[in-house]
């Protein structure tokens, strides 16, 4: 036998019983979903930041992150529409720890019921603040515990080939990034964007289900294969791709981290992020072509600079707070600096 039950998953049912939405949240994040695609379909001017911690752990300091966020939020709502990163879900390049819906303690046991619990009343808890958020669905099975909580979601890089992502993209009723593969290549992350927003079949409990398309499926730029892909030589390519698909509501997002974060020394570096959205912005300001297609940027953040490997703290104890755990984020001056920057040149 390859493989045998450990434990039973709660239904949804029950885990949305015991975690409910409210009306007015419900209607608070339609109306966010609402303006996510009005920005997408070019009819509200405003840039989109999808910002926060690469793995969205642990809650009490992803719940501290979005206290300090919410204002900021609010105050820069004229030219940003602010969307927090609520990542539960880590997909891994071989092994390592999947997120807190795997194992809410990355030191305790993988407990995927409680994971869930714990996922959904942090996410929960960062919505009743007023904020949107977005995550990473990276086990379709699991997604629909946490889909009535998302504004935007993303499919990743190691995802958006596989056919069972592009088609759950193309039911889902919310805008979702597709990112370009690992590879780096613009024209298989627009294949991909044209995939979910086009009418398919799947299996579904049982069900034979046609899904409508999602014309806010749109094309997230990561880089790949350790090369960014934000030059004007390939945001310029992005656009002829887009425009030769024949892709609805053209446009995309600029992911500041991953590849695009590469500096002189060939490593990653969370702290170029910043660098990375002027870059990106001035190329737009002064490409037409560019500009209309441009409609925001991602960036991994979180109340400390850098990251921190559990292996090496070998307890909970032992590391430091609000510091990831995951890849390298932006610490909470630096993003603040960034927004109340980015909010002014958006501004003018």
């Amino acid at each position: 036998m390859s493989h045998i039950i450990q434990k039973t998953l709660p239904s949804k049912a029950e885990v949305k019983s015991k975690l409910p939405l409210t009306e007015a949240l419900k209607a608070q994040i339609e109306r966010d979903r609402q303006e996510i695609r009005e920005i997408l379909a070019g009819r509200d001017n405003r840039k989109i930041l999808i910002i926060g911690p690469c793995s969205a752990w642990p809650s009490e300091a992803v719940l501290d992150y979005a206290r300090k966020l919410a204002p900021l939020a609010e105050k820069s709502r004229e030219n940003l529409k602010i969307v927090m990163r609520a990542y539960i879900q880590k997909p891994r390049t071989t092994v390592g720890w999947q997120g807190p819906i795997v194992q809410p303690d990355p030191f305790g046991e993988i407990d995927m019921p409680a994971g869930i619990f714990y996922c959904r009343e942090m996410m929960l808890e960062v919505v009743k603040l007023g904020l949107p958020i977005a995550d990473e669905i990276l086990f379709p099975r699991k997604e629909s515990y946490f889909r009535d909580l998302l504004s935007w979601a993303a499919i990743g890089a190691r995802s958006s080939e596989n056919q069972e992502h592009r088609i759950l993209a193309s039911m889902l009723d919310f805008p979702i990034g597709m990112k370009n593969p690992t590879s780096g290549s613009i024209r298989i992350g627009v294949n991909s964007v044209l995939a979910g927003q086009t009418p398919n079949h799947l299996a579904l409990n049982n069900n034979q289900v046609q899904t409508s398309g999602n014309e806010f499926v749109h094309l997230v730029l990561r880089g790949g294969k350790g090369k960014p892909n934000i030059s004007e030589e390939k945001l310029l390519k992005a656009a002829k791709y887009l425009r030769e698909k024949d892709v609805r509501n053209p446009g995309f997002i600029i992911d500041a981290s991953h590849e695009n974060s590469i500096g002189a020394d060939g490593k990653k570096n969370p702290l170029l992020q910043p660098e990375i959205i002027w870059e990106t912005l001035k190329i737009s300001r002064e490409n037409p072509e560019i500009n209309g297609l441009l409609k925001g940027w991602m960036v991994e953040s979180f109340l400390a600079d850098g990251q921190q490997s559990c292996s090496t703290a070998k307890s909970r104890e032992n590391l430091e707070y609000g510091k990831s755990i995951t890849d390298g984020c932006l610490g909470w001056e630096k993003t603040a600096e960034l927004i109340e920057k980015l909010n002014d040149k958006l501004s003018k």
